[in-house]
Formats: C-alpha cells, sequence, structure tokens
C-alpha cells in the first residue's frame, strides 16, 4: 500500500520551517540584516548563451508543443554526445530520457524499481527527499551512517544490502557535505553490488543523483560513477550548472550494458506518464539542444568555499572541508543542533540542523549567496563561537 500524502504533509521539516522564519525575519527587519544559509538555490548568473538560446526557442511555432514523452531527440542526443565526450560512456539517443529535474527522475526511478516491502539503501548524510521519492513508491529506506569525514563506511553498506535491496542511492558532489566519492570507494560499492547480484540472480542498480557535477573546487571533475558500474543510473538536473532551478529540466541516463535495459528503459518512460510528468517542459528542452556542457559562471562558490570554510574554522568551528556542491556541514558544539539553530536565529543567522538529513549533531550552510552576505555575517558567527566558548 502506498504511503499517506496526507501524514507526509503534517510531518515538520526544518529546512522549510526556517525558510518560513527567514522570510517573516526579513520582511520584519530588512533582508540585509538577516544571513540566510537555509536554501541550497544558486546565485551565479544564467549565462547569456542560454538567455539568447531561450529566446530563439520561443521564435519557434512548436515551442508549446508536448515533445516525445522520452525527450526531444535532439537534447537527448546533445545529452548523449556531451557525456560520451567527457567519460567515454559508449552511450546513444536512446539510452537518455528527458526529466522534469532531478527531483522528477528520482521519483521515476523509486517507481521503476520498487515494490511495496522492497528497500533502498541510502548514504547519510543525504538529501531530504529521498525519503520522500521511497517510500512513496512503497519501499523503505535503509540508512548507512556516514565516517567521520562524511565518506560512506563500506562496510556497513555492504552489511546493508539484503535480497529486499533494489538499488542503492549515492549523491556525489554531496547535499549537505559537499563530500565526493572518491574512485576507490566507487569500485568498492561496484564489486558490493555485482556481488549482491549473483548472490540474488538479478541486478542491484546504483542510482547517482548528480546535480552538482560540475561543483568541484580541488579536481578538475569528479570520478563517472556510470563508469564504475554497468548498472548505474545517472540522474543529472541543469539547475545547479546552468543557474536555472526553477525550469526542472534534467536527464536520466541508462548504460547498454545495464542488466535488464530495455525492460528498465521501458518501465522508467510508464513511470514517469504514471506520476503526472508525461514530457519535460518543452521551452527548456529546445532551448537547451546548444548548452548542454556549458556552466555558468562557478567562481563565486569556490571563492565563498574559501571564505567560509577558513573564517570558520579559525573561529573554532568544527568543519567538513567542502570538495563540491555548495555546502557546509559544520559540527554542533552541543548535541542537540537544532538547539543550536534556535540559538544561531539570535544572531541571525539561519542554519539548518542535520537532523533531516539523516544524520544528528551537525549544520548544514548553503553558501551559494551573495560573497558579501557571508563576510557581513562573520561577525555574528564570531559571536555565536564565543557565546560557546569554541576557542
Amino acid at each position: 500500500m502506498k504511503q499517506n500524502y496526507v501524514a507526509w504533509g503534517r510531518v515538520k521539516n526544518c529546512m522549510r520551517e526556517l525558510t518560513a522564519y527567514g522570510n517573516a525575519r526579513k520582511a520584519e527587519i530588512g533582508a540585509d540584516k538577516v544571513f540566510d544559509f537555509s536554501l541550497g538555490s544558486p546565485s551565479a548568473p544564467v549565462p547569456e548563451t542560454v538567455w539568447e538560446a531561450m529566446r530563439r526557442a520561443l521564435e519557434r511555432p512548436d515551442v508549446h508543443e508536448p515533445t516525445p514523452p522520452e525527450g526531444l531527440p535532439a537534447l537527448r542526443k546533445a545529452v548523449a554526445e556531451d557525456l560520451n565526450r567527457r567519460y567515454g560512456t559508449g552511450l546513444s539517443t536512446e539510452d537518455i530520457l528527458i526529466v522534469t529535474g532531478a527531483a522528477g527522475g528520482l521519483a521515476i526511478c523509486c517507481q521503476t524499481l520498487l515494490q511495496p516491502g522492497d528497500e533502498a539503501v541510502v548514504l547519510a548524510p543525504y538529501f531530504t527527499e529521498y525519503r520522500v521519492f521511497i517510500e512513496g513508491a512503497g519501499g523503505t529506506a535503509v540508512e548507512v551512517p556516514p565516517l567521520p569525514d562524511m565518506q560512506p563506511d563500506l562496510d556497513a553498506l555492504a552489511a546493508a544490502v539484503t535480497e529486499k535491496t533494489r538499488f542503492v542511492l549515492v549523491n556525489t558532489p554531496n547535499n549537505p557535505s559537499g563530500a565526493i566519492l572518491p574512485e576507490e570507494s566507487l569500485r568498492r560499492i561496484a564489486e558490493i553490488l555485482r556481488a549482491a547480484g549473483e548472490r540474488f540472480g538479478r541486478p542491484v542498480y546504483l542510482v547517482s543523483d548528480e546535480p552538482y557535477r560540475e561543483l568541484v573546487y580541488d579536481t578538475e571533475r569528479i570520478p563517472c560513477v556510470m563508469n564504475a558500474f554497468e548498472n548505474t543510473i545517472p540522474c543529472y538536473s541543469f539547475s545547479k550548472s546552468l543557474s536555472l532551478p526553477g525550469e526542472r529540466i534534467g536527464y536520466l541516463a541508462l548504460s547498454p550494458a545495464a542488466g535488464d535495459r530495455d525492460a528498465l528503459l521501458a518501465g522508467l518512460s510508464a513511470a514517469a506518464r504514471a506520476l503526472g510528468y508525461r514530457s519535460a517542459p518543452s521551452l527548456m528542452q529546445h532551448a537547451l539542444v546548444d548548452c548542454v556542457g556549458m556552466t555558468a559562471d562557478l567562481s563565486l562558490y569556490r571563492e565563498n568555499r574559501d571564505l567560509l570554510y577558513s573564517s570558520l574554522s579559525a573561529m573554532g568551528y568544527d568543519c567538513v572541508r567542502p570538495e563540491g556542491a555548495f555546502y557546509l556541514f559544520v559540527k554542533s558544539p552541543i548535541d542537540d543542533a537544532k538547539a543550536f539553530s534556535d540559538a544561531a536565529k539570535k544572531y541571525e543567522l539561519l542554519l539548518v540542523p542535520s537532523d533531516d538529513f539523516g544524520i544528528t549533531g551537525w549544520l548544514r550552510l548553503a553558501y551559494c549567496v551573495p560573497t558579501d552576505t557571508i563576510r557581513r555575517a562573520l561577525p555574528a558567527f564570531r559571536a555565536l563561537a564565543e557565546e560557546y566558548a569554541l576557542r
């Protein structure tokens, strides 16, 4: 039996509550006096190339016509060619499914792969909506706690994979920690899932949530998850790389070597229709044909990462150094991260406690804000650190 969505709606979500509080506070005292690190909404300007492509798309007589359910063939082809050029993946147009953003893609994967009673293994910390997608498909989310550096505990992962497991869900670079899965970890995960597939006589898939794939700082690019394991379903969104979070446009990819590939592709397409995602927005599909592989100027996030991480570390905060995405994960100086988040409000600092991310005792700071906001917030962070005697 599917979950009760009304009951879900009654469940409190710290991020939603904090955002609502911040909006009310900004209206009361002024937005410039509130230091809001709650939402992961990109702030880099949309590239002019994208604006131009959208203007051209608007001139098409068919721009408002629905595309095929699998997506505009030209966009699917462009995505396959871009992935092949960058990662040598050997994909064709038929291996790409255009979806309504990464969230839509993940929901489609869960509906396709899960039946009531099935399990999906998620590596904590994880994006809050994963549990909603999994339970909405009738499955159970099995959490695997991380190691202290926020890398996955692979021994615990191996123990969590059972005959009920249909897929493992990874997110690299990670929201909320900014950690990147190294290549050796991906190889070990592949070994674990191949062995499980042999034991159970069916594929155990790896669903890879990759909206932050281009947001990396200390390396040129992250390892390609699909190249590490043939039964991987990458789920991508253009929201972060092109600063288009409101347009809800992304894709799923499936390796030609994936087990049960044809049935899985048909299932993904059917699940998209069943969920009401018959086709992604046609305007953005036409516009992005010539923009695949491009990014906004992402250097803002590197500057913000360096400023916020170095400043808070010097004040005594215990931080995980982000390798990617645009989040800083900070250890709460008290066990109750929610209580520390509430204390930060006294200084107009909005910090998301980690409880909704499958782990307790941490806070997420989204530094996709103007750099000046971080600079002006530093005295507030310093006052908060002094209150808790961090040094």
